[in-house]
């Protein structure tokens, strides 16, 4: 499990006479690729880049941070009361009350010193054995948090990979995790980084703990720690720019840009942000994925929790992107990373790497290197993933357990089609300001895999795949009558106005018909995709889908509650026809399934078709010539 074989054609040059006096000094698992530091001109284009950065408004006032350590004194003093309460209701004695303890680490940007203005804290309640994250935090604590005023937007994540409790203290974005360790009294001054926190704990307890073991980590294995956190706060705010900043849809999140930052600057122990950053990008552009990213070996303590290591276990093999944790036990920070979600990034990675050699040359400024990504531009069909709940309170929890699940639904349809069919999901959510229902809508970009021959009449037929989408969907334990999901296919053409900044969409020169305005109803976030002569019944406020089946089965839409779909008059161009017209074909679907037609060429054409709400067993992309 080495790095990269190709990593080695990056050196310009063969080491200096002074390098080859020096002992080398290595971090993480390889020697650096080059000890060169930095010269006048990449000092002055790390003055550059840390001009833009602070103007950009990366970096909190002194008057933010302050807050932000007052909301987490609070904190600490609720936690500890909490304790000290449980330990006298389980009748301990009056000297146990008195020690009784609970501690709230930090962990995630915050830890790391790379959070910005508005960044929510990422933090850790570490209390004694006999207090549960079950009952005692998500029940107990949590109805002491939902009576205090300074708390607002509570909500508990408990079947989560690692269990959360989010919130909003005083204004502050709070993701507060627990852990009980095998203690009966939590020290103030405990060290996380200490093997023995892990002894008899489960592997729920082991996920929590590992944030903050994990950041102690990264800060002691790299050269330098400011130079670290410069270019950490470059990438992620570049990540975020070019839509690939998102762990839960399968790209990356915070931990993960962390890790494969801290890597380079183990590669370049000499350079400064500027050449850093310049170099994240030739560096991972021709990594060999899947390859590891890691920063130091991985070690096995023998307290049987399990390690990554594809050698010995079969699901490890199938990660396509491996960033490993560097503290015990070590794991792929990256699992939910998928095909199609790499080759989104790899696609961004090579643009950096343009751009970054464009500054080089003087020809373009940092700015370029930020320019937001036009996902409404770069496909020619997409899904429409639409939620709708009862009030705003009901919506941010079923849009949470919506957004976790999207990745599942990448990962069916890339496993229904062999891979020949990709997925982009973007990592944003919209809603339409005009409408006052609780809503939102996810998208994803579909094209077929570049260099695939689709031969006439070959059909991607994922309806099994969206079927299997809603079927996890509706698992939803927390589910509330008003919580629905309905999935839509759209054109370019049909894309909801509000999506855009302005709320209108860019002309394109090129594609003349997309400048044609939406048809009003289609613009309906509530009415994905729908037409002026196919609308989607609703109730007076416009948000609910109107059913006949039972409260039970009305948890998403269905073509059956729908009017027909619009079929094209006679004063309509045979073109025309020929791209709106949506498939009902009967004879390939059974019953009267309407199909989603996504023609062999379109990868390449723009017209709009009429779209089509998909009710999960009744949805194909067919590939007809």
């Amino acid at each position: 499990m080495g790095e990269s074989g190709g990593l080695n054609n990056l050196l310009a040059a063969s080491p200096s006479q002074e390098e080859q006096r020096s002992p080398v000094r290595q971090w993480g698992v390889a020697k650096p690729l080059s000890l060169a530091g930095p010269s006048d001109a990449d000092v002055l284009r790390n003055r550059e880049l840390e001009k833009y950065l602070a103007d950009a408004g990366l970096y909190e006032s002194d008057e933010e941070e302050a807050r932000r350590e007052e909301v987490l004194s609070k904190l600490k003093q609720i936690v500890k009361g909490w304790v000290k309460d449980l330990t006298r209701l389980r009748g301990y004695t009056d000297q146990m009350v008195e020690d009784a303890n609970a501690v709230i680490l930090t962990f995630g940007s915050y830890r790391l010193g790379v959070h910005g203005p508005g960044a929510d804290i990422d933090t850790l309640c570490v209390g004694p054995s006999y207090v549960s994250r079950e009952e005692d935090f998500f029940y107990v604590l949590h109805n002491i948090l939902d009576e205090m005023e300074e708390v607002t937007e509570l909500q508990p994540v408990p079947d989560a990979h690692v269990p959360v409790m989010k919130f909003k203290f005083d204004g502050i974005s709070i993701d507060l995790l627990y852990a009980s360790v095998s203690v009966l009294v939590v020290p103030d001054n405990l060290d996380i980084s200490d093997i023995s926190v892990l002894h008899n704990i489960d592997e729920p307890t082991v996920r929590s703990l590992n944030g903050c073991r994990v950041a102690d980590q990264i800060l002691k294995l790299v050269p330098n720690v400011e130079n670290f956190r410069t270019t950490l706060r470059c990438l992620k705010l570049w990540a975020k720019k070019r839509g690939v900043y998102s762990n839960v849809t399968g790209f990356l999140g915070g931990v993960n840009w962390a890790l494969l930052v801290a890597r380079l600057c183990q590669f370049y122990p000499n350079a400064n942000p500027s050449m850093l950053v310049s170099r994240f990008f030739r560096v991972y552009t021709l990594w060999r994925w899947p390859n590891p990213v890691m920063l130091c070996d991985i070690e096995d303590d023998e307290l049987g929790f399990s390690l990554w290591d594809p050698r010995k276990n079969p699901w490890d093999r199938n990660h396509v992107m491996p960033i490993i944790t560097p503290a015990y036990p070590c794991m792929n920070s990256s699992y939910n990373v998928s095909a199609s979600t790499l080759r989104v990034m790899m696609e961004q990675f090579q643009f950096g790497k343009k751009v970054c050699e464009d500054i080089e040359l003087k020809k373009t400024p940092w700015t370029t290197l930020f320019e937001p990504y036009l996902f409404f531009d770069d496909y020619k069909n997409y899904l429409q993933v639409d939620i709708v709940a009862a009030d705003f309170d009901d919506l941010r929890a079923w849009k949470g357990w919506v957004e976790s699940r999207l990745r599942q639904l990448t990962l069916m349809i890339e496993r229904d089609t062999s891979g020949k069919l990709q997925c982009h999901p973007y990592p944003h959510d919209y809603s339409d300001p005009s409408r006052s229902c609780a809503h939102c809508a996810f998208f994803m970009g579909l094209k077929r895999k570049a260099g695939e021959v689709i031969q006439e009449g070959q059909q991607f037929d994922i309806r099994q795949s969206v079927d299997e989408f809603r079927h996890q969907i509706n698992s939803y334990l927390y589910w509330k009558p008003g919580m629905e999901i309905h999935v839509s296919h759209i054109r370019r053409k049909q894309i909801p106005s509000f999506v855009f900044p302005d709320g209108y969409k860019r002309n394109r020169q090129s594609r003349p018909l997309n400048q044609q305005p939406l048809e009003k109803d289609s613009c309906d976030p509530c009415e994905p995709g729908t037409s002026s002569s196919r609308v989607l019944k609703r109730r007076k406020d416009g948000c609910e889908l109107e059913s006949s089946a039972s409260p039970e089965k009305r948890r998403s839409a269905s073509p059956d509650n729908q009017a027909p779909l619009h079929q094209p008059t006679s004063s309509e161009t045979a073109d025309a026809m020929k791209e709106d017209a949506i498939e009902d074909a009967p004879h390939l679907f059974g019953d009267a399934a309407q199909a989603i037609v996504l023609e062999s060429g379109d990868d390449v054409a723009s017209e709009p078709v009429q779209s089509n709400v998909i009710s999960g067993s009744r949805m194909s992309l067919a590939s007809t010539a």
